[in-house]
């Protein structure tokens, strides 16, 4: 579901017509044309870095508007990818600039919600195998969501067009009721980072595993005592996550093989922790290869994909006070839910800069109809589809509403001078 894509879409309508409109009033005139642009784009997903036609729409509703729009904004360190960036400019005059985040791409998910306008659409994947696609609103940090972010930046984003005071970002929340705004202050998405570890051993006939150093018994051993950096390394006040989410070796019942290869994904908060938490799995699993005899030209590979570290993403305290008086106001106290930060990671954390300079919130737009979340709160009820689900299945219009009201009315307030 693409919430974030046309909640930004009709916060320029607002924006072009708030004075003589409420952010209401414009919220509830738009909701019908909205949910029809809503509908085909959600039949209608691209992957990401192929998002060609849903790019081309955000930039022709833009113009229409009024908006200075640039397109096909980015860099990419992979050639054979296209950048479908769009950039539109609001300008009314001197004074402070906000930016607002939205994303385009869909994920290689088939979509199993049962909706009128599902989604039947498939393409080809990076592998070049033809996949589903939908637009199951999974913002959690993957490689190509991270690079369509930091490749604007690299094409000038802060410098081609005004640098912002302030950056917005919001996304739809699968575990909220419509209506209500998720708010959290301080970290609320956690740094995230890919790491592959190569296990090396000696391979040999299974029936002979003396003769062997066996890669797939030590990646057993380091898996294990990879999960002591949370519990012993780590302050147990500093949130940290490792998971080993792949790990393959071996082909055949009786051969040991000569090495096994493993996925990681380390989540932290603070930049410390992180590095922390890197030399403790590189530190684990040599160790481990020490005391299974490897020898020292087989020690175990650990590499960090530095391409697909993704900052935390940090909601600005004094910012955030700010904007939820404004939203009080808006959309009224009820609204208002103080929600805990995640480890998932947010790729709108780039916009704020690694030093947080520019003062940035990012808010949850709740999407599930308030029955279902209060029925998966009973005892033994099953939990709702999560983002990423291939059933998850928001309702349009008071997400939508939620948060274009929501925007807007945080847009007009940080644009007066």
């Amino acid at each position: 579901m693409n919430v974030r894509l046309l909640v930004s879409l009709p916060i320029f309508y607002a924006l072009s017509a708030f004075a003589q409109q409420t952010p209401q009033q414009i919220a509830d005139a738009e909701l019908p044309s909205l949910l029809t642009i809503y509908k085909d784009l959600h039949a209608h997903p691209e992957l990401s870095g192929h998002e060609e036609k849903s790019a081309a729409l955000v930039a022709k509703e833009l113009k229409a508007l009024g908006c200075e729009v640039t397109e096909k904004v980015g860099k990419y360190e992979r050639p054979n990818l296209t950048p479908f960036g769009v950039v539109g400019v609001m300008k009314n005059g001197e004074g402070p600039v906000v930016l607002l985040r939205t994303d385009l791409d869909a994920l290689p998910v088939t979509e199993e919600t049962g909706l009128p306008y599902a989604s039947k659409d498939t393409a080809p994947n990076d592998e070049g195998k033809q996949v589903g696609v939908m637009q199951a609103c999974g913002h959690d940090i993957h490689m190509s969501t991270f690079i369509g972010e930091r490749a604007m930046l690299k094409d000038g984003l802060y410098t081609r067009w005004p640098k912002p005071q302030f950056a917005l970002g919001f996304h739809d929340n699968a575990q909220l009721e419509t209506g209500k705004l998720g708010i959290t202050a301080g970290y609320t998405y956690a740094s995230t980072d890919s790491i592959d570890v190569t296990v090396r051993g000696i391979s040999g006939h299974g029936a002979y595993p003396h003769r062997t150093k066996d890669p797939i018994v030590l990646s057993a051993e380091i898996v294990n005592a990879w999960q002591t950096i949370a519990s012993r390394v780590n302050n147990p006040l500093d949130p940290i996550v490792v998971t080993v989410g792949s790990i393959h070796g071996g082909t055949k019942h009786n051969i040991i093989p000569e090495d096994v290869q493993m996925q990681l994904t380390l989540r932290t908060y603070k930049e410390e922790v992180r590095s922390r938490a890197i030399a403790a799995i590189e530190r684990i699993a040599k160790g481990c290869a020490i005391a299974a005899g490897v020898p020292e030209d087989r020690m175990p590979t650990v590499k960090v994909r530095e391409d697909q570290h993704t900052l935390a993403t940090y909601n600005n305290p004094e910012l955030m006070k700010r904007l939820v008086a404004v939203w009080r106001k808006a959309l009224g106290d009820a609204a208002i839910e103080m929600v805990d930060p995640t480890m998932g990671g947010e790729d709108f954390s780039e916009f704020s800069l690694p030093d947080h300079s520019i003062p940035a919130v990012d808010i949850h737009v709740g999407a599930v109809a308030a029955e279902k979340v209060a029925e998966s709160k009973k005892p033994d009820a099953a939990p709702l589809p999560s983002l990423h689900s291939s059933k998850f299945a928001p309702v349009p219009e008071p997400t939508i509403r939620t948060g274009m009201v929501a925007m807007t009315s945080a847009v007009i307030d940080l644009l007066k001078k």
